[in-house]
This record gives structure tokens, sequence and C-alpha cells, in this order.
């Protein structure tokens, strides 16, 4: 009992680990380490530079001081400063150039990691995490670290080095006048320390703020159809205005909270003059010091604060970045799908499920299926909305894995295939049908990117999309918008097709693929449909019973397990009432449609 209550005290008494620094971090994942490393060397050379005129400018005081008449002495000290300033203009302008090219190379290269780390991890993570929130990260977020790499990593570092040798050299003319010298400083940190405070806890205020209000406007331009249907601009706009007015004043707030304490820093740090001149004089009045030491350390010490005041101008970029740092590791951390580094041999495409589970966060919603389809024959799901149909057909994509138990093709486990053949094994086409914002024509060769122009014209007629492609005004190359935005619903679900006729790949899962289609259309992408599927294991979720009825199983889900499988003719009665529980949920939808027409 007296060891365990050890363990507990020491447990209660253990801090937590300490956060790595992000920039090694942002250095690692650059790998520019010697690029940075030269555009610091510049950046030092060039600052010192800036510190000759002071230099310079003391030794003119202190030849004007003794006396001294000779234009060649002042000449010379001119010459001197108009080289240092030089030496500082051309050292700054390479090490900006080589730092800016390693930085943009840095982000580039974050950014490819983070696409690639969002195409291995499973669906639901990236469902789960709100669009506006990743794109943030991708683009705002990242940019941002260009002026914490580009800038701050060799200036930051040459000003401190800059500020450190003006500290030593006065302290070789005078110990004394050095420490008059930075008694400002020192009080200018103290009160820099008093803005710091409590720095992480308004930063965060700021982060969690902009969070909100960029998923609340991603939410707000995205559900403007549905809120214009059913008359919620009032109060979805409020909500918007709200998550916009909290991210204002989360910045407001943090401003007025450290401007005091700014202010009193920004006064008291250049004031080196205040100590450092009564202290001389009191010196030079007692012999301890000449004049001329006097002068050179006076305008040495206001040469201190403006390196430290330009390095102390990154505080925020290096606070920010820290936060830009943890996202973006957050995202790169999450686990990889479990997929095998070489291909396994398939001998047959049929599928089945063994026993698989698996929950969004802590709530399964599939429990315990076993389910065998059979290669080259049509299965059906059906079972109303919500029963976990889809979630189905994506663990069998492979777009997650289950919680437990195991998905095969033939007798292979998905995991113990590679990610490419997995994805060449498979077509997968649901009912929202996304395209890029690109041309028709290379949204179809998506499917398969070797393809000719005609094996893409042909999958094109094949799926019926060719006539109305044909009567576009630019034909294949019509660019479809986002989300192929360009096109009705109808045309989207018939070039989606068309992509997946290209892929040719041995399964089909058609999850509502028909779903959005309007009348007209319905008869084309049903054809269109059947020639895709021919000779094809094909699983099919759908609603309308002319899709299922030649089905040759029909799996009934109902709330997470399977409830019936047998032919159409043998759950007819399931089949109709699931069909017309559809139909009504259709009805609302093109009701509300209408009403936004």
């Amino acid at each position: 009992m007296a060891q365990d209550h050890t363990v507990a005290q020491q447990a209660q008494t253990q801090q937590p680990a300490a956060k790595p620094s992000p920039i090694p971090l942002l250095l690692t994942w650059s790998g520019k380490k010697g690029l940075y490393a030269l555009s610091a060397a510049l950046a030092i050379i060039g600052v010192a530079g800036t510190m000759v005129p002071y230099i310079a400018a003391g030794n003119i005081i202190s030849g004007i001081v003794s006396g001294t008449t000779q234009v060649a002495f002042f000449l010379h000290w001119l010459g001197i400063a108009a080289l240092g300033y030089a030496f500082y203009l051309v050292f700054h302008f390479a090490s900006t150039i080589i730092s800016h090219l390693a930085t943009f190379a840095t982000i580039s290269r974050i950014r490819e990691r983070l696409a690639q780390k969002l195409v291995h991890v499973p669906m639901g993570y990236v469902l789960d995490t709100p669009s506006g929130t990743l794109k943030s990260l991708m683009v705002e977020k990242i940019d941002s670290i260009e002026t914490m790499l580009a800038h701050a990593v060799p200036e930051l570092t040459s000003n401190v080095v800059v500020s450190l040798a003006v500290i030593i050299y006065l302290f070789v003319l005078d110990w004394r006048l050095a420490l008059a010298a930075l008694v400002p400083i020192v009080l200018g940190m103290v009160c820099m320390n008093g803005m710091t405070y409590d720095y992480a806890k308004w930063y965060g205020r700021t982060v969690t703020a902009g969070k909100t209000m960029n998923d609340t406007a991603v939410e707000f331009v995205s559900g403007i159809e549905v809120i214009k249907a059913f008359g919620q601009s009032a109060s979805s706009y409020d909500k918007f205005s709200k998550a916009v007015y909290a991210s204002a004043h989360a910045y407001i707030d943090w401003m007025a909270h450290c401007q005091i304490w700014a202010d009193g820093a920004l006064s008291i740090c250049p004031a080196t003059l205040t100590t450092v001149l009564p202290v001389g004089c009191l010196l030079m009045a007692s012999g301890a010091v000449d004049a001329s030491t006097l002068v050179m350390a006076s305008v040495l010490s206001v040469g201190i604060f403006p390196p430290l005041y330009a390095a102390m101008s990154f505080t925020d970029s290096l606070a920010q970045i820290g936060t830009t740092v943890e996202q973006i590791t957050e995202v790169l951390d999450q686990p990889d799908q479990i997929r095998a580094k070489m291909p396994a041999p398939l001998n047959t495409f049929s599928i089945s499920l063994h026993d698989v589970h698996f929950g969004y966060s802590e709530r399964e919603v599939i429990h315990g299926i076993d389910l065998d389809i059979a290669e080259k024959q049509v299965t059906a799901l059906v079972g109303p909305s919500g029963s976990g149909k889809s979630t189905l057909a994506r663990l069998i994509a492979g777009f997650w894995d289950p919680t437990s138990g195991v998905v095969k093709i033939g007798n292979t486990a998905l995991t113990n295939m590679t990610a490419d053949q997995l994805a060449r094994s498979i077509a997968y086409v649901d009912q929202n049908s996304f395209l890029f914002d690109d041309t028709i024509m290379n949204n179809i060769r998506m499917g398969n990117l070797n393809a000719t122009d005609e094996q893409v014209i042909a999958c094109a007629q094949a799926s019926g999309c060719h006539a109305f492609i044909q009567s576009l005004p630019q034909g294949y190359q019509t660019i479809v918008g986002s989300s192929g935005g360009h096109l009705s619903g109808g045309e989207r679900q018939r070039v989606a097709i068309a992509r997946a006729m290209l892929k040719d790949a041995p399964i089909v899962i058609l999850d509502e693929a028909t779903a959005y289609a309007d009348p007209e259309s319905e008869a084309e992408v049903e054809s269109a449909v059947a020639k895709l599927v021919a000779g094809k294991t094909l699983i099919v979720i759908a609603h309308r019973l002319s899709t299922i009825q030649d089905a040759d199983k029909i799996v009934v889900v109902n709330k997470g397990v399977i409830e019936a499988q047998g032919t159409h003719d043998q759950l007819m009665q399931t089949c109709k009432l699931y069909a017309s529980m559809y139909e009504a949920h259709m009805g609302a939808r093109d009701m509300a449609q209408d009403t936004i027409s």
C-alpha cells in the first residue's frame, strides 16, 4: 500500500512532457538546414555592418572633442561608416533571397506531406474534421510560416548576436558604463514579460475563435440552400455574425491587455542615455574614464536596443508558429490505415465480412456483421436512413478499417493489400458525384490517368453523357466548376459513371448513385449503370424498387445489423416499406428545392 501511495504521489507531481520547439521541427521537415544556416550567417555579417556607423560616429565625435581638424580623419571614418552600411545592404539582400528560397520550398513540402497524409488516414478523420479547419491549416496557417522562417530565423539570430556583441564591447570599454546601459534594457524587459504573461491563454482564444469563425462561414455558405428553403437566414446570419464578433474581440481584448506593458517597454528600453550619461559624467569627473570612452559608450549604448527590438518583433510569430506546428503535427501524427507494402495475389473478387464492428469515436454503428458477396453478382443493401448501409459500403471500399473483425476480397484481408491494389480493385460511385474544378475530359480521365482521349470519349458515349458534353460550348474542355457546380445533378452522375467505367475495376459499389437524377435523365443513368456493372461484382445501395428487383441478393440492414437476406420476391414487403419511406424523403427534398426556385 505504501508503495502504491508513493507511485500515485509521483504520478500527481509529474509534469507533462515539454513540447518540442517548433523551429527545429520545421527545419527537419524542410530538409534545408544548410541554406538556413548560410542565411543566418550572412544576416549576422549584414547586421554587424549596421553597427559600424555607430563606431564611426563615436570616433568622429571623439575626434571633435579632442580638437582634431584633419579632413582626412573625418573622411576616413565616414568612408568606414558607408562601407559598413554597404556591407549590410549586400549581405541582408543575399540572406533574404536564400531564406525565402528555402522557406517557399519548405511550405510546399509541408503542404505535400499534409495532402499525402490525408490520403492515407481513415476517411472518418477527414469527415470528422471541419473542412474550414483543414482549409485554414493548409492555406492560411502554413502561409503564416513564411514570415517566421524567411525572416525570423536569419534576422532574429543575427540581431540577437549583434546586440550581444555590442554589450560585450561595452564591457571591454568600461564595465560600469556597460551596466548603466543595461539598466533600462532590463526594466523594459520586465514590462515586456508583463505583456507576454498568459500569452498561451490569450493566443489560444484567438485560435479557437478563428476556427469557429472559419467553420461557421463554411457552414453558412455550404448550407445556404437549406437556409433559404426554411427561412432561417436571420438566425443563420446571426450565428455567423456572432462568430465574427467573437473572433474580432478576441484580438481587441488581447491588445487592451497588452497595451500598457508594450508602451512601458518601448518607452524605457531605448532610454539608455538616461543612465549612461549621468554615470559617465560622474566617472569622468572623478577621472575614472576619459571623454572619448564616454562618447563611444554613449553612442554604442544607443545601438543596443534597435537590434533587440527587431528580434522582439518576432515574438508573436514564434508563439503563433508554435500553435501552427502543433496543428500540423496533430494531422501528421494521425495513424495511417493498415495496408501492406507488397501486393497480395487475388484469384477471385468475391467479398466477405467476418464479425465486423465499427464505430464513429465512441459510438458503434456496425455490430458484428457477417456477410458473403458472390463474385460477378449483384448484391443490394437496403434499409432505413441511418441504418449503416453506406458505412458498410465504405468499409468494403476500404475508406475505414473495422474496429474489429475483417473484410476480405477473395481470401485476402484488405489490410494485406496495398493501397494502390485496393484502389484498382474497386470503383466507388456515390450520390454526391464529386467532380474536380477541371475539364470534363480530365474529370473522366481520373479513372485512368493513362487513358487516351478516344478511350475517354468512348466511356462518355457508353455512359450516356457524350451528347450533352458535345452541346456545351467547349465540349470536353468545359470547366465543370467547383464540385461540378456548372452541371446538373444527373449530368454529374453520368460523368462520375463514365469515370468509373474508364477505371474498369472488377468490383463496383454504387451508393445511391441515381438518387439525385431527374426523371428525364434517370433512364439514361440506369442504362449507363447497367453497362458499367456488366460482368462485375456489384454492391448497390438503392431505394427504388426498379433498381434492386433484379438483384441476385438483397441484404436488409437496420441499426447496424443484418435483419434479413434473400431475393426480391422473398423480401418484397420489406423492400416496399423502405422504398415508400425513401419516396417520402425524396418528396420532401423536391418540395424544398421547389421553394428555393
